[in-house]
């Protein structure tokens, strides 16, 4: 039974919170510091305590938090916006305490509806503390899974990582520029392993002089078997015909070249590493997303820890609507419209708007991808629904297909038409 309420009657299970027992304790998460405040029903301060984020002193916390509370039960409320305080939520909840945890939207419409708006850590976690007090009722309770947040933590770690390659790519390309202009007539992507070795051996063509297409082409087939006499012909023809002036502190530049080359195929290898322990961990969530067309291992990694434990949503219209993807009403006076919602979560809301762009493809040979989805699309745009309306309905159809999936832990199954099912049948 939830913490502060009491049950009643016999048939019907009543619950009735009792605010006037409890204590209500905002938390403001910091990196090295939290700030907790500690208010009553009436929503008077009781005390305030500033303690360091750091396990060794939460006991300590605890005792000075009693002390102010004395009787009362209490009840925390947690703002943690980037993870700084897993520790502590996770050291409330194994001792048993009733922990909710506080979006930072609510807190920041409470300091805005002020008066005279303030910003401090003390003023912070008393708007947490507020708001626990008037939606303890709603307020989701605070969990931890480890396994969802391992695979946040690794997605976030993967993005960082091609974020870094494509930096690194884009420098690349711009120091060859300078020393192989025409570099892009035999190697289309500058960071394959064959072009990597290539450029690590020879970044400036002052070291191709007196070198040989066959001992050229000898190195590359280490890499690449299918590499031809002629394409080794053709890079030191090439290189020869357009090969810059030497200038000066070129051997400088040409540690740049390499160094580049090493991060890549650095980034690249962990890249592999970190997608490794993806598809090992997806597999343990039980969820079989790629089995959907246009899901593959990222895409369902990026989903599962967005989304995280999918029954906290108690049906795909409030998945939708944490997706932002379902039209919000705005009207006044009995007059208005639904509009297209530009909140909710937005890396989601990202993910289900190429899913759906996926979903209504057609191929080169002209035949839709998926027959199903790009005919409830074309369905959409004769209602009279522009192409943007009717592909955030795509996303709203494929939000609550993939609802079904995580929920019931089971793999995609095409829809098929009643008459197509009797043809196969007969």
């Amino acid at each position: 039974m939830p913490i502060g309420f009491v049950e009643t009657g016999k048939k019907e299970r009543i619950f009735i919170y009792e605010k006037r027992k409890t204590a209500f304790i905002g938390i403001d998460m910091h990196k090295d510091i939290h700030v907790a405040v500690v208010i009553d029903c009436w929503t008077n301060i009781l005390g305030e305590i500033t303690f360091e984020n750091r396990p060794s002193k939460f006991d300590k916390f605890m005792q000075d938090v009693k002390k102010i509370y004395k009787d009362l039960t209490p009840c925390f409320g947690l703002e943690d916006t980037r993870g700084f305080g897993r520790n502590f939520a996770s050291y409330l909840l194994g001792h048993k305490f009733t922990v909710k945890h506080v979006n930072p939207a609510y807190t920041d419409s409470m300091r805005s509806s002020a008066p005279m708006s303030k910003k401090n850590d003390s003023f912070d976690a008393f708007c947490v503390a507020k708001v626990l007090r008037d939606m303890v009722d709603t307020l989701p309770d605070e969990e931890h899974n480890d396994l969802h947040w391992t695979i946040r933590q690794l997605v976030k770690r993967r993005n960082s990582l091609v974020k870094g390659i494509v930096i690194a790519k884009n420098q690349l390309n711009s120091n060859l520029t300078n020393v192989y202009p025409s570099y892009k007539k035999y190697f289309c992507d500058v960071d394959n392993k064959t072009a990597l070795l290539f450029w690590e051996k020879y970044p400036h063509p002052q070291y191709l002089k007196g070198v040989k297409p066959e001992t050229l082409l000898e190195e590359l087939r280490t890499i690449h078997k299918g590499m031809k006499q002629e394409q080794a012909e053709m890079i030191l023809s090439l290189s020869e015909q357009n090969s810059p002036k030497e200038k000066e502190f070129q051997t400088e530049r040409d540690l740049i070249i390499k160094s580049l080359v090493r991060e890549i195929r650095f980034k690249k290898q962990e890249n592999e590493d970190i997608d490794n322990e993806l598809k090992r961990l997806v597999d343990l969530t039980g969820y079989k997303l790629q089995t959907m067309p246009g899901i593959n291992l990222i895409t369902a990694a990026n989903i599962i820890s967005e989304i995280g434990n999918i029954e906290r949503f108690p049906n795909s219209d409030k998945l939708a609507q944490f997706c932002g993807v379902c039209p919000v009403n705005f009207s006044s006076a009995g007059k208005g419209k639904d509009q297209r919602s530009r909140q909710g979560n937005r890396v989601l809301n990202a993910i289900f708007h190429f899913l759906a762009i996926q979903l209504v493809q057609i191929s080169p040979s002209g035949k839709p991808r998926h027959p199903v989805f790009r005919e409830y699309f074309e369905r959409k745009v004769k209602e009279g629904k522009t192409k943007p309306q009717a592909l955030v309905c795509v996303s709203r159809r494929a939000v609550r297909i993939i609802y079904g999936m995580m929920k019931s832990k089971t793999e995609y199954k095409p829809f098929e038409k009643a008459q197509e099912v009797t043809e196969i049948q007969e």
